[in-house]
């Protein structure tokens, strides 16, 4: 039972993102045609600063969370009381900050003062989307993905009833009310969710008093795991909320129009590279099952199962990546119409598709690095892609070629990142 416990994680996390998916594919057809392209862009607009919100105010503590019930060093309770603690401060601090920075990072940013109220929106959504990590986290340390996979399909389930009924209501009052209604239904689907982790709470979980005090062993091993883990994520999404900025100013400065950049960012964000990545459930749900896997064989050291569920992972990944890159290619028009009814970014997926293979690769490597514990590794290579696409998109920009120059920095990150993570699992796995 425990030898096939990875492939039945696997299986149920994959049946689970498949369904979630499909709910997915409805709700982007109904929001996206509910605000029209106008909401799209402003709402593609401020997502890399969601994404970085988030990932600051999560520290990767799932992972943490996971890696450290996997190994069971701690007691369970001790872990996840001692990470509350942990992510009840930072988001003080985090929601504080933005409430006094939105103004600016709206206007002076963004180049878009509509943003501000947005971006306050998004920080109220920061503590509820911190505490479903934490559970999150916990269930999957425990290897028992049917709580994930459940939370999931209600969310989107509660989230499809807030877009079919209340959001054609504030697109009444306005594409701005629309757009934040959108971001603040977040906030309902995380409470529901962490009302769906809680009924699967184990009824032998016991808390004494002493759990409930941050435990400060328990805390620098959540921090020895969740820092140089959130730091790759942290300089990735850096990467991801600088890149609208530099994109902005730069085609500002080289004459082309406001409009021109918040219609074709839009386009590929919401659209070229939303289709590109919506099979990532699959590759997901490897990497969520991956990790205390790969943790629990190497406390027992035994390499030769941790490189078979590396080439089991890895072999994956390719197939559903080629599968699905080639697929996305041949019927993007087709594809385009029929869940965003647009054919906007339709050359920007003609050029990015070849290239997604390759993509669907990053995450399983990543998490094996992890995994092994080298996160500080996956942080470096991170490090290196980001300054080298944001270096490629900053003379792109000059060069005159529009929301290309982000295309081809796209392209130029992911061969990068690849080849740096196989070379180091190959040094750190299959060196002699």
């Amino acid at each position: 039972m425990r030898k096939n416990k990875f492939i039945t994680s696997t299986l149920i996390l994959m049946l689970g993102g498949a369904i979630t998916r499909i709910l997915g594919f409805f709700i982007k057809i109904m929001y996206t045609r509910i605000i029209g392209e106008t909401g799209v862009s402003l709402y593609s607009i401020v997502m890399p600063t969601y994404s970085l919100l988030i990932t600051i105010a999560s520290l990767s503590l799932p992972i943490a969370i996971s890696k450290m019930i996997a190994e069971q060093k701690f007691k369970s309770s001790k872990i996840l009381f001692s990470a509350s603690f942990i992510i009840m401060l930072l988001n003080i601090i985090l929601v504080t900050f933005m409430f006094f920075m939105s103004k600016t990072i709206a206007t002076n940013l963004l180049k878009n003062p509509d943003c501000y109220y947005l971006l306050i929106a998004m920080t109220l959504t920061l503590p509820f989307i911190s505490i479903s990590s934490i559970l999150r986290g916990y269930f999957f340390g425990k290897q028992k993905m049917i709580p994930n996979t459940i939370s999931n399909i209600i969310e989107q389930i509660v989230k499809i009833m807030l877009i079919l009924f209340l959001l054609p209501l504030l697109m009444k009052q306005s594409i701005f009310f629309a757009v934040m209604g959108l971001i603040l239904f977040n906030i309902v689907t995380e409470i529901v969710s962490i009302i769906t982790f809680i009924c699967f709470a184990p009824k032998k979980f016991t808390i004494k008093k002493e759990d409930i005090k941050p435990n400060k062993k328990t805390m620098k091993e959540v921090f020895a795991i969740s820092l140089p883990t959130v730091s790759s994520r942290f300089i990735g999404n850096i990467g991801f909320f600088l890149e609208p900025i530099i994109l902005t100013n730069l085609l500002l400065f080289c004459g082309y129009s406001n409009e021109y950049i918040l219609r074709e960012y839009g386009a590929y964000n919401a659209y070229t590279i939303a289709l590109l990545t919506m099979p990532s459930f699959f590759v997901g749900a490897v990497c969520s099952a991956l990790i205390p896997e790969i943790s629990k064989y190497l406390g027992m050291r035994n390499k030769t199962m941790i490189k078979r569920r590396f080439w089991q992972a890895i072999g994956f990944s390719f197939f559903v990546g080629l599968f699905f890159s080639i697929t996305i290619y041949c019927y993007r028009e087709s594809l385009l119409h029929m869940i965003y009814n647009t054919n906007l970014g339709l050359d920007y997926i003609r050029i990015l598709a070849p290239f997604f293979v390759l993509f669907y690769l990053e995450a399983p490597l990543m998490s094996m690095l992890q995994a092994l514990g080298y996160a500080k590794e996956t942080m470096k290579i991170t490090l290196i892609g980001e300054i080298i696409k944001l270096s490629s998109l900053t003379i792109l920009c000059f060069c005159q070629i529009g929301m290309y120059s982000l295309i081809y920095a796209e392209m130029i990150n992911i061969i990068i990142v690849v080849f740096l993570n196989m070379k180091k699992i190959r040094k750190y796995l299959f060196a002699s």
